[in-house]
C-alpha cells in the first residue's frame, strides 16, 4: 500500500465501526478489506465506503455531542450548565462562565473531532478517482459530497478557532512538507474562501433533493450545499449572497422546501426528514446501534419523578435553558414550549414531569420511550440532530434584505415565522428595529440548536450580552477559542495560541 494506508484503514474503520445508519447508505457491509489491499478499487461499491466515512463522523462524542453542547450552547445566554451543582461534566461549569482555558477537554473534542472529519473528506477525495471502472456520475456526487461535509467541519473550526490549519490533502507523517501544511495557521478569510469554493462544487455537482433516490434520504443535496452557502455568506456579512442563495432555496429553484405547519414537531421522530428540513444528523437506535452518541442522555431530565406515563428517557441533565432565555418569548409564542420543558409540563407521548433537579430541559433534545423509536439505550438513542432548516434560511433572507436595504422583504419573512410561531405581524418598520426584531427572531426560532453563541459574536454584541448575565466574556478574546494545548505541544508549538490565552 501506499504511505496513506494508515488514513486508509482510518477511514474504513469509521465506516466499519460505525457499522449501521439512519439509512439503508450508512450500513457498510464489506469486511476489513479497506484497510488490507488495493483490490478494493476492483469493486466499486467501496468508493461510496469512503464518502460514508465522511457522515459517520457526525455521529461521534467528539463531533457532535457533549463538547459541541458545550461550545456552542452551554456557553451562551440561551442555556446554564445545568445537572447538579457537583457535577461539572469536566468543564461545562468553565462554559458556562467563559472562563475556560486551553487545557479544557471540549476544546480538545472539538478541534479533533472537526479534524477527524475533515480527515476523513481529504481521504474520500484522494481514494475515489482511483476507482477507474466507477461511472462519472457517481465519482463526481461522491465528491461533491465530501467537499460540502468538509466545508461543514471547517465552518465549524474556524469559527471556534480562527485562525487554523487548511489541510486539503491527506498528511503523510513522512513527509516535512506535509507536516509543515498541518501545523500553519491561516486567516479565518483564507478558510472562509476555502468553505465557498467546496460548496459552490457541491452545488455545482450535487442533485435537488426531488431527485434523490428514496435509499438516499439524508445524504447531502444541492439545497443543503445552498443553504449551507448562504449561512457562511452571513457570517461574511456577503449579503448580496446571502439573499440570493436563500431566495433561491425559498423560491424552490433547488429543491422542494417548505415551512412545516406545527413548529413543535420538527424535532420528533415524525418530524425528520421533513420539507422543513436541508440537513440533519442521521441517527438510529435499536442493533446495530449508531446513534448520535449520547446527545440525548446528556440533555435529558436529572433525578426525575413523573406521572401519567411514567417511562422516560432520563440523564445527567445539561444544557438546561435558562431562566433568561424563557423570560425573553413574547407571550403566547407556540416556540416556548416546543423548546422548553418545565417541572410540571405534561409532554407530547402523555409523560408529566412532576419534579427533576433542574426547573427546566431541552425539549428539541427529548426522545420519548413510548411514542418513538427507543432501544431502551439512551446512550445511543434515534434523535437525528438538525443542522439546516427553513426557520433559519427565512431569517437569513430577512437579515440580508435588510442590511440590503430591502426592508419590504424582510419584514415578510420576519412575519411567515412569527405567525407560524401564533404572533401577529412585527411591528418594526425601519432597519435599525428591524436587525433588533430578526436578532430577537433568531433566538427564538433557533434556541438550543447551536447558533446563539455564534450569532452574537457575528453580531458583534456577545460581550454586552454575556456580561450582563455574569459571564466573563473579554472582548478581544473570547469571540475564538484557544487552541488545545495539547495541539500545540504536538506541533513543536508551530501552532500559535490565540489572542489572550
Amino acid at each position: 500500500m501506499k504511505k496513506f494506508s494508515l488514513f486508509i484503514i482510518t477511514a474504513g474503520a469509521v465506516a466499519i465501526s460505525m457499522s449501521a445508519c439512519k439509512k439503508d447508505w450508512l450500513n457498510p457491509d464489506v469486511e476489513n478489506q479497506l484497510a488490507t489491499s488495493d483490490s478494493i478499487y476492483t469493486d466499486n461499491s467501496n468508493a461510496t465506503k469512503f464518502t460514508t466515512a465522511c457522515y459517520t463522523n457526525l455521529l461521534t462524542w467528539a463531533e457532535s455531542s457533549f463538547a459541541w453542547v458545550g461550545l456552542s450552547s452551554i456557553t451562551s445566554d440561551d442555556a446554564d450548565k445545568g445537572s447538579s451543582s457537583g457535577d461539572n461534566g469536566s468543564d461545562k461549569d468553565q462554559l458556562d462562565a467563559i472562563t475556560y482555558t486551553s487545557t479544557s477537554g471540549s476544546l480538545n473534542d472539538g478541534w479533533k473531532g472537526n479534524y477527524q472529519g475533515v480527515s476523513n473528506c481529504n481521504v474520500a477525495l484522494q481514494q475515489i478517482p482511483l476507482f477507474t471502472k466507477l461511472d462519472a456520475a457517481t465519482a463526481t456526487q461522491l465528491k461533491g459530497e465530501a467537499r460540502f461535509l468538509r466545508a461543514y467541519y471547517y465552518f465549524n473550526l474556524v469559527r471556534m478557532f480562527g485562525n487554523i490549519p487548511l489541510v486539503d490533502t491527506v498528511l503523510n507523517a513522512d513527509d516535512p512538507a506535509s507536516l509543515l501544511k498541518g501545523n500553519t495557521q491561516v486567516a479565518p478569510s483564507v478558510i472562509y474562501a476555502f468553505i465557498e469554493s467546496d460548496l459552490n462544487y457541491a452545488i455545482s455537482v450535487l442533485p435537488t433533493v426531488d431527485n434523490q433516490a428514496a435509499k438516499d434520504i439524508g445524504r447531502a443535496n444541492k439545497g443543503a450545499a445552498t443553504a449551507l452557502l448562504a449561512k457562511v455568506s452571513l457570517y461574511e456579512k456577503k449579503y448580496q449572497q446571502a439573499y440570493d442563495l436563500t431566495t433561491q432555496i425559498i423560491s424552490g429553484a433547488v429543491g422542494s422546501y417548505a415551512l412545516v405547519s406545527d413548529y413543535s414537531k420538527i424535532w420528533r421522530e415524525v418530524g425528520e426528514n421533513s420539507t422543513e428540513s436541508l440537513f440533519e444528523v442521521q441517527a438510529k437506535s435499536g442493533s446495530p446501534k449508531a446513534g448520535v452518541q449520547q446527545y440525548t442522555v446528556i440533555q435529558s431530565m436529572r433525578g426525575a419523578t413523573f406521572a401519567g406515563v411514567t417511562t422516560a428517557v432520563t440523564g445527567w441533565g445539561f444544557n438546561t435553558p435558562s431562566e433568561d432565555l424563557d423570560n425573553s418569548y413574547e407571550a403566547g409564542d407556540l416556540r416556548k414550549k416546543a423548546t422548553i420543558i418545565h417541572v410540571g409540563d405534561t409532554l407530547f407521548d402523555g409523560v408529566i414531569l412532576k419534579s427533576a433537579v433542574n426547573q427546566r430541559y431541552n425539549y428539541k433534545a427529548y426522545v420519548s420511550a413510548t411514542q418513538e423509536n427507543y432501544s431502551g439505550d439512551a446512550d445511543l438513542t434515534n434523535k437525528n440532530v438538525r443542522i439546516l432548516r427553513m426557520g433559519d434560511i427565512y431569517l437569513i433572507n430577512a437579515e440580508a434584505a435588510n442590511e440590503l436595504g430591502n426592508t419590504a422583504t424582510a419584514i415578510t419573512d420576519v412575519n411567515k415565522i412569527r405567525n407560524r410561531a401564533s404572533l401577529g405581524n412585527t411591528t418594526a418598520s425601519t432597519q435599525s428595529d428591524l436587525r433588533t426584531a430578526i436578532w430577537n427572531e433568531r433566538r427564538w426560532e433557533l434556541a438550543m440548536e447551536h447558533d446563539r453563541f455564534f450569532d452574537l459574536i457575528r453580531q458583534g454584541r456577545a460581550g454586552t450580552v454575556l456580561r450582563a448575565l455574569g459571564k466573563k466574556f473579554v472582548d478581544g478574546k473570547n469571540e475564538v477559542f484557544p487552541i488545545p494545548e495539547t495541539e500545540i505541544s504536538a506541533s513543536g508549538n508551530a501552532l500559535k495560541q490565540n489572542t489572550g490565552y
